[in-house]
């Protein structure tokens, strides 16, 4: 009889033959034709059943226009093509935007996404939804529909306070142009009148990345647009009650993912929303997700759009985002075999010249139960936009291009 610890190295012995033996391969299609409509920052999960569930937002613009509601289509496991796409939230003359979808233990799916209230990132009020019920054909029924309210805390104002000094003497230490100069001052003192408003601090938050689960614990990571930061909003309930972080500050930095180290550590990547060097920003926090270091340039480039980063299952960290300082017609996945120290292997799903006219970006990645992956991004070219899906597995990625 063998012993638990013999059974687990052959395990992982069969695991890596297995992985070696894997067939690199790539398919992608597009959910839904293109067309003139503006469909943008998408979300995808895979069901209990294997399959795939994609959420996006469709209007004639973003926030300025009171059309956008949010969308969504379903991959059966082994069908070919996604099914005709349906409304999954819609506040008529509110534009909805930035949703983004989690799957529980209980097998519930969650939908987190913005309701723009005053045509103003800034006026962004955070809502939720839950459905036991959202498998079948139908669109899902919704067991809860709530606001999501965040109330910073004096632990926001202290690290506002703290953050204010770094990023002026960051901007006295570099070469910038006086234009930069200026607005790099401009945020410095935005940042601290807004923060004296009751109001603009509660509003304003969105989402763009997958919730990161660790135990019990339950992160979501927000920025708001108008502080040019982030923030997490905590739930050790599973969902139930929330409340905010100390946030993210660096020299503008949105959209955080959040990805676990071994050691117990997080690590957020986040949009560079500041000054060149255009870079991945990112921070580290060492008391799950309460505080965190500043937001520093990584060695990763950035134009200003979404990433994201996720843990895969064997302790690979997959970073899929444009790999441009400038425009986001290429897009790459990379790997990292040592927590995102250094990234070794890299493949595009999308890459053309800057002149083309192609923009593919604000992706979502998962790895799906069969350790293969899948992602969603926006898919625009002179003919139309729509929102594409990527299959691949790791194979594939260590190939190259």
């Amino acid at each position: 009889m063998f012993s638990a610890f013999a059974r687990a190295l052959l395990a992982m012995w069969i695991g890596t033959v297995a992985l070696a033996a894997e067939k690199p391969f790539h398919n992608a299609e597009l959910i839904f034709p293109q067309e003139a409509w503006h469909n943008h920052s998408s979300c995808v999960v895979e069901a209990p059943n294997g399959d795939l569930f994609a959420t996006w937002f469709h209007g004639s613009g973003e926030r300025k226009a009171d059309d956008v509601r949010v969308e969504a289509a379903r991959l059966k496991r082994g069908r070919p093509s996604w099914t005709p796409r349906f409304t999954l939230a819609d506040t008529p003359g509110y534009p909805d935007c930035n949703p983004l979808l989690h799957v529980d233990e209980r097998g519930r799916l969650w939908l987190f996404h913005t309701t723009i209230l005053a045509n103003l990132w800034e006026s962004a009020l955070l809502k939720l939804y839950v459905s036991s019920d959202w498998r079948r054909a139908t669109p899902p029924k919704w067991d809860r529909a709530e606001v999501l309210h965040l109330t910073p805390g004096p632990e926001f104002d202290a690290a506002i306070s703290n953050a204010l000094p770094r990023v002026q003497a960051l901007a006295e230490g570099q070469a910038w142009p006086e234009q930069t100069r200026r607005e790099v001052a401009e945020f410095v003192q935005a940042m601290r009148d807004h923060s004296a408003d009751k109001l603009y601090r509660r509003l304003g938050w969105m989402g763009r990345s997958h919730l990161t689960v660790i135990g019990q614990r339950w992160l979501l990571p927000l920025y708001h647009d108008g502080f040019s930061f982030c923030l997490v909003a905590i739930s050790d309930d599973q969902g139930g009650s929330w409340r905010p972080s100390a946030p993210i500050i660096g020299a503008g930095n949105i959209q955080a993912t959040i990805v676990p180290r071994r050691d117990g550590s997080l690590v957020a990547y986040m949009r560079d929303n500041g000054p060149p060097p255009k870079r991945l920003q990112v921070a580290e926090s060492r008391d799950r997700g309460e505080t965190w270091s500043p937001g520093v340039d990584s060695e990763i480039p950035n134009p200003g759009s979404g990433a994201d980063v996720i843990a895969l299952r064997d302790g690979t960290w997959a970073y899929l985002g444009n790999d441009t300082e400038k425009g986001r017609h290429s897009l790459a996945v990379w790997l990292s075999d040592d927590e995102g120290r250094s990234w070794k292997a890299r493949r595009h799903l999308e890459r053309t010249s800057a002149e083309a006219g192609g923009s593919y970006g604000y992706p979502s990645l998962i790895q799906s139960r069969d350790g293969s992956l899948h992602a969603t991004y926006s898919f625009l070219e002179p003919q139309g936009g729509a929102i594409n899906h990527a299959h691949f597995n790791l194979a594939w990625v260590r190939q190259g291009d």
